[in-house]
């Protein structure tokens, strides 16, 4: 997955940080970074129920790309200046190709990293194209979810800008507003039926499970739910402010009203993670529930807005980082130990698997993300002013 914590859009300028949003990241990647110990490398339900609905994580990270994303590119439309659609795409790819790059090497050219588990083609991670009918059990996996945010960053900026070349652009009100409201509404319910259609058709498979996970769990079309739902409160943000306003004076009855709604969807996916009314229905419960966690962190009057959690914002830029090469770390480190005696559900390892994580992830955006949107920033101007607030930039 594409982590939405982007480092700041005019570095080495410091501008304000939204503590909400850092909190939401920092519990993206903790809920990711939880899961993935639980599932390659202690088996068994180390960290309980949240290590088991940790996967989620990713999901978060979906709505809050589809929020800052699509921000940037309603707001740039309404200036004067316009959108540039060139530096947009120069600025996503200096921003998430370095790290990938890295760390797609290491699978590539370092076996002792990989291990046993087989790599794809070359090309498939180069061009995004990895989580297509994706194997479970193959290198790098989950790069499964950058690949969707990677066809999304493609994807939005290109039919916005043709929609409003062609008048029925997020410009400008009436009519062409109902066009974009219809079609985020038709892309929930054509996900529905894909996900309806497709688990009706794996139910003959020889392995339901690898198939769910196959056709279901990292397909482009199956889940875009959360990157539509952040997309609608770009929408909602640019070009319907009175609503906008008013929604934002209820900020902790958004965020009681998430809360509640995510626990919903947690409670149907522990349940029963793999049957049709949670594979049609839960993915859209997250998404709203966690559009309403991100409207509750924007939201001034919110507790999730005020509260700072100490670390949170260091972990939310660092999360692409750590999210990349956490797994693996984790794995090599674990195994080491394991010779020595430690198993991978002795609060030892557990404790030096999270903090070589951290360590590494640190490493990796201090050594590469670092230098690159420092260049970023000087070769590439943003769409964006100068002055605009760190979190609404950092994309």
């Amino acid at each position: 997955m594409l982590p939405a914590v982007m480092s700041p859009a005019a570095m080495p300028l410091a501008s304000p940080r939204i503590h909400g949003l850092d909190t939401l990241r920092a519990l993206a990647v903790t809920l990711v970074v939880l899961h993935h110990y639980t599932l390659f490398v202690s088996d068994a339900p180390t960290f309980g129920w949240v290590g088991e609905i940790g996967w989620a994580g990713v999901d978060l990270f979906f709505a809050l790309s589809g929020y800052l994303i699509g921000n940037q590119i309603f707001k740039a439309l309404a200036r004067p200046s316009g959108f540039s659609l060139g530096r947009f795409y120069a600025r996503r790819l200096l921003r998430t190709l370095p790290n990938f790059w890295v760390v797609l090497a290491l699978y590539a050219l370092w076996p002792a990293w990989r291990g046993t588990t087989p790599m794809l083609p070359l090309w498939q991670y180069l061009t995004f194209t990895q989580n297509i009918h994706l194997e479970p059990g193959t290198a790098f996996s989950h790069a499964w979810s950058l690949c969707i945010e990677e066809q999304f960053y493609m994807l939005l900026p290109a039919a916005a800008v043709l929609g409003a070349s062609l008048g029925h652009g997020v410009g400008r009100g009436g009519a062409p507003m109902r066009w974009a409201w219809t079609a985020l509404i038709a892309g929930w319910i054509a996900g529905m039926l894909v996900r309806a259609t497709i688990w009706h058709d794996g139910q003959g498979a020889v392995n339901p499970l690898h198939y769910y996970y196959k056709y279901v769990y990292y397909s482009s079309w199956c889940r875009c739910d959360e990157l539509l739902a952040g997309v609608a409160l770009a929408l909602l943000k640019n070009r319907h402010g009175a609503v906008w306003q008013g929604v934002l004076k209820h900020g902790n009855g958004l965020l009681a009203a998430g809360t509640v709604i995510i626990g919903a969807a947690f409670t149907s996916f522990l349940a029963d993670h793999y049957g049709l009314w949670t594979t049609v229905f839960g993915y859209p419960l997250l998404a709203l529930g966690f559009a309403l966690l991100i409207l509750a962190a924007l939201a001034p009057g919110s507790v999730l807005h005020r509260l700072r959690v100490p670390g949170a914002a260091s972990l939310a830029l660092w999360s692409y980082a750590i999210y990349l090469v956490h797994k693996q770390v984790s794995v090599l480190l674990a195994g080491a130990l394991a010779a020595s005696g430690h198993g991978p559900e002795d609060p030892l390892t557990i404790a030096l698997c999270m903090a070589a994580s951290l360590l590494a992830g640190w490493l990796l955006f201090r050594l590469v993300e670092t230098p690159f949107m420092r260049l970023r920033a000087r070769w590439v101007p943003d769409n964006a002013p100068a002055r605009q607030a760190r979190a609404e930039a950092e994309a």
